[in-house]
């Protein structure tokens, strides 16, 4: 099994990875700067390193990258700077996901590619009736307005949900909504729910980039895991998490 990561040299894409190669995964990664990746990763026979910036690459050569894999996993997210929040791309993960549907579409493969995506717990799950507060309501209103990649993560998790849909012959997918991400060195228990359990806004909980990247990989490797949260959009929450 071999399984391409986008933002793999992000906080929790790195951490994703890792768990992957524990797990014996061959592991594909798109990195724009791999300078600064792990030494280890650079010597590791069951990692390949693609050197380029996901939206320059053509749907061709994308197309050529997924034909072996049999799962994708996204955990682009914006930078946390005024150009990063403001400048272009706007569409970052929205686009990336829209071209590695179109290429895993172009492969035709003989079974559906599972397509794990990293999103957040401040993005509802419009398959379902989520109940959200009017206070909720309006903050979400203002950060449409605000805040660019919040957009851009409700528009890429509705890609998946509208566009490839529950039916889709070659593309499966999970959309992953972790609360307050922390920092963590090893994994630790968590739990997993098919709504939010507190206000993302009010009253969020913590999980850990560790447990994030544990629960995506352990998707991709694990059939039952992935049978029971297909086509939905799991919270994720730390145990006993300092709040």
């Amino acid at each position: 099994m071999t399984t391409l990561v986008v933002g793999a040299s992000g906080a929790t894409g790195k951490k994703l990875v890792a768990q992957l190669l524990i797990s014996k995964q061959k592991v594909k990664v798109i990195i724009r700067s791999p300078e600064n990746l792990p030494k280890s990763w650079k010597s590791n026979d069951q990692l390949t390193i693609i050197k380029a910036s996901i939206l320059d690459i053509s749907e061709n050569e994308m197309t050529e990258h997924l034909q072996d894999c049999s799962a994708v996993a996204s955990c682009l997210g914006h930078t946390l700077s005024w150009k990063g929040i403001y400048g272009n791309p706007r569409k970052l993960v929205t686009n990336a996901v829209n071209l590695l549907c179109n290429a895993i579409e172009n492969n035709a493969p003989d079974k559906p590619v599972k397509f794990v995506l990293m999103n957040t717990s401040g993005n509802s799950n419009r398959d379902l009736d989520e109940p959200i507060s009017f206070g909720q309501k309006i903050v979400i209103g203002l950060l449409r307005l605000l805040l660019p990649p919040h957009v851009d993560n409700e528009k890429a998790a509705d890609y998946l949900r509208i566009k490839v849909g529950q039916k889709n012959k070659f593309i499966e997918w999970v959309a992953v909504r972790p609360d307050g991400l922390v920092n963590e060195g090893k994994v630790t228990e968590y739990e997993l729910y098919p709504s939010p359990t507190r206000s993302a806004i009010f009253d969020a909980g913590k999980v850990s980039r560790i447990n994030v990247g544990h629960f995506m990989a352990e998707l991709i490797t694990g059939n039952d895991l992935w049978k029971k949260w297909n086509g939905k959009m799991p919270v994720i929450y730390s145990c006993n998490a300092k709040i």
